[in-house]
């Protein structure tokens, strides 16, 4: 091989995401037979232990849980906590995001519940003390309706600068929307959301998540896309929150997916699904260490073959991938 083509080889390795996959490490109790499937997991690591939320889909529609344990090998009998026993209470709750937001000393938990919601807490380990649900826009904003004036909004994203803090969501027809609140007013003055990036609806489907890349001026979105292979996730790096992304390097800017996740036996999950990142904090910088191999918590769908499901009944559990190669971000590590 030449010198040119071996860089070229090189370069290419060095920005292609491979990942291998754990076992499921989540899901659901073995006695609750009207939970069907976990989903939508939101983590961070705090004194001492991973915090982890999700969406469950069951018997009664969807709702929210809580575990925690201090060792990934602990993860599979780490009890769950069903957040309608706290006051966040019953009814349609789903797709959790949480942080700490150290301007107010608070935790919040954002979810969706048709519109954007959030409760807080002081105290993470108390999973009986999360607040009850408020809104965060008093209106559906103009901008998110469609052509039947309903709101088509899902998957809400908080993420902070030193200025403002930033919604994300999707809408499920394509189109990636951001909204901004000075710090000091959030949660509260939220604007009306614009269109950040829009494409073909199975190429920016949902569950977007952001993350600052430590030490490097940039930051990192990934948002989920669909094809038959299975979910995926795609990847995008902007220097400022409120600027423009541009694609990673790489055929459809690919971050996980079915075609560079291995995993250690049976390949049990159908593609890599709504998750997130294991942060390097858990402020609401929301700040990732590209000196450190990337680990992306998400769900993955262990279907029983031939076996026809209905969307709620769909078998969702959650899986750790790790990164096993050089990629576009751990090339951004400056030690």
């Amino acid at each position: 091989m030449s010198p040119l083509a071996h860089a070229a080889e090189s370069a290419k390795q060095a920005v292609a995401f491979e990942w291998k996959s754990s076992e499921p490490l989540i899901r659901p109790p073995a006695d609750a037979k009207h939970i069907f499937g976990v989903k939508d997991p939101s983590i961070v690591y705090h004194d001492g232990r991973y915090h982890v939320f999700m969406t469950t889909a069951g018997k009664n529609g969807w709702g929210m849980a809580y575990t925690s344990f201090a060792r990934w090998e602990e993860a599979p009998q780490a009890p769950l906590f069903m957040l309608d026993k706290s006051p966040i209470g019953p009814g349609y709750r789903a797709a959790p995001q949480v942080f700490y937001f150290a301007p107010q000393k608070l935790w919040y938990l954002i979810y969706q519940g048709g519109d954007p919601l959030y409760s807080t807490t002081r105290d993470i380990n108390d999973p009986r003390s999360w607040t009850a649900p408020k809104p965060f826009y008093p209106n559906v904003p103009e901008s998110v309706k469609n052509a039947k004036g309903e709101a088509g909004w899902l998957d809400f994203w908080n993420i902070c600068d030193d200025r403002n803090c930033h919604l994300f969501f999707t809408n499920d027809g394509g189109s990636f929307f951001r909204a901004e609140t000075a710090i000091e007013r959030f949660p509260q003055g939220f604007s009306e959301p614009v269109v950040v990036m829009k494409e073909k609806t199975e190429d920016l489907f949902e569950a977007s998540n952001t993350y600052k890349i430590a030490g490097t001026g940039q930051y990192l979105t990934l948002i989920e896309a669909m094809r038959p292979g299975g979910r995926y996730f795609r990847a995008w790096t902007a220097d400022r929150l409120d600027g423009a992304w541009k694609p990673v390097p790489g055929e459809m800017n690919v971050f996980a997916g079915a075609d560079n996740v291995k995993f250690p036996g049976r390949a049990w999950s159908e593609g890599v699904s709504h998750g997130e990142m294991i942060r390097d904090g858990v402020d609401q910088t929301l700040s990732i260490d590209p000196c450190k191999p990337l680990r992306f918590l998400y769900q993955g769908l262990d279907m029983e073959k031939d076996r026809k499901y209905d969307y709620i009944e769909l078998p969702y559990r959650l899986g750790l991938i790790t990164a096993t190669a050089p990629n576009v971000i751990s090339q951004m590590c400056r030690k």
